[in-house]
């Protein structure tokens, strides 16, 4: 922290706006989830767009209702949902980076299209390193602008780095071809898992079929579907461990998606997981959103995930 300094004070706290890297690592041995940005390729194109390497710290904003105060000279870049953002109350695009002066309000309103807004810093956010990762989790207490996992609140503030008001930056915009209409998420590729054979027919004809509805009880550990009844001929097994994108089936047969915060092991049976960048789309879905789900072959769900990275490595 000896090089940072102050960026931003938060003058209006939103419902949930928390510092993300890339996640935690090497870590579920002990219990502990990965966290990082439920919605990857968002925030990996904020950070980029203000020439941040792959991994560096972001806000994530869920909903809007933030407010931030800069208290120096910034570049940032803003990507993902479109919450209504405005600088001293004059509209900001998002997929664009720009500049905010000393003084300068930035503000989010409520949703327009998607969920969650990404903002970067040039430079990155200078937070503590607890395991490996900047990210915060609230539900385990770690990580974030404090290092104790807690969501942005009145007061904070954010320490950037000496970099953040780089004048050599050249002002960029996220190719119009990467940005997603979040209004239309379309079919979310789905790899079939290890239990998919416990499952009816029938189930599965309709978890492929039939639109699924995002319910209002979803948050950063996993999104719950509204839906048909899928029917498992398992209905608990021992535990074993959750990777990101998991769909579990309770006993009333309505789907859960495991998404960043979510615990490490589950008993229930696993119809199979969505590749990383269908989460990504499932975590801009607004509650009552309708989705469907797509079945892919690991190779390809793979590859997609591979190019993508290479755009910013």
């Amino acid at each position: 922290m000896a090089t940072a300094r102050q960026g931003m004070e938060v003058i209006q706290a939103g419902p949930m706006a928390s510092v993300q890297d890339a996640g935690r690592y090497g870590v579920r041995r002990f219990g502990i989830t990965q966290g990082g940005a439920a919605d990857l390729h968002g925030w990996a194109w904020a950070n980029w767009l203000v020439g941040n390497p792959f991994g560096s710290a972001a806000l994530e904003i869920t909903f809007g209702g933030l407010k931030l105060k800069a208290t120096a000279e910034l570049v940032v870049g803003l990507a993902g949902a479109d919450l209504g953002a405005t600088v001293d109350g004059e509209p900001v695009a998002p997929w664009s980076a720009f500049r905010l002066g000393v003084g300068q309000v930035l503000a989010f309103q409520a949703p327009r299209d998607g969920l969650r807004a990404y903002l970067a810093v040039a430079g990155g956010f200078v937070v503590e390193r607890v395991l490996g990762s900047l990210s915060c989790v609230v539900r385990e207490g770690l990580g974030g602008h404090d290092g104790r996992g807690h969501a942005l609140a009145h007061g904070d503030s954010l320490f950037v780095g000496p970099d953040a008001g780089n004048a050599g930056i050249e002002p960029k915009t996220v190719p119009t071809d990467q940005r997603p209409d979040y209004a239309n998420p379309g079919s979310l590729d789905f790899v079939l898992g290890a239990q998919a054979g416990e499952f009816r027919g029938l189930s599965l004809f309709d978890f492929f079929n039939r639109d699924w509805i995002v319910d209002s009880r979803s948050d950063r550990m996993g999104i719950r579907l509204q839906g048909p009844g899928l029917s498992c001929a398992m209905p608990t097994m021992i535990s074993e461990g959750l990777a990101l994108g998991a769909v579990q089936v309770p006993p009333d047969g309505q789907p859960i998606v495991l998404l960043n915060d979510r615990q490490t092991i589950g008993g229930y049976p696993r119809l199979g997981t969505l590749s990383p960048l269908a989460c990504s789309r499932l975590a801009q879905c607004l509650p009552g959103s309708h989705i469907r789900f797509r079945p892919v072959p690991l190779t390809r769900a793979h590859n997609q995930y591979v190019r993508f990275l290479q755009q910013f490595r």
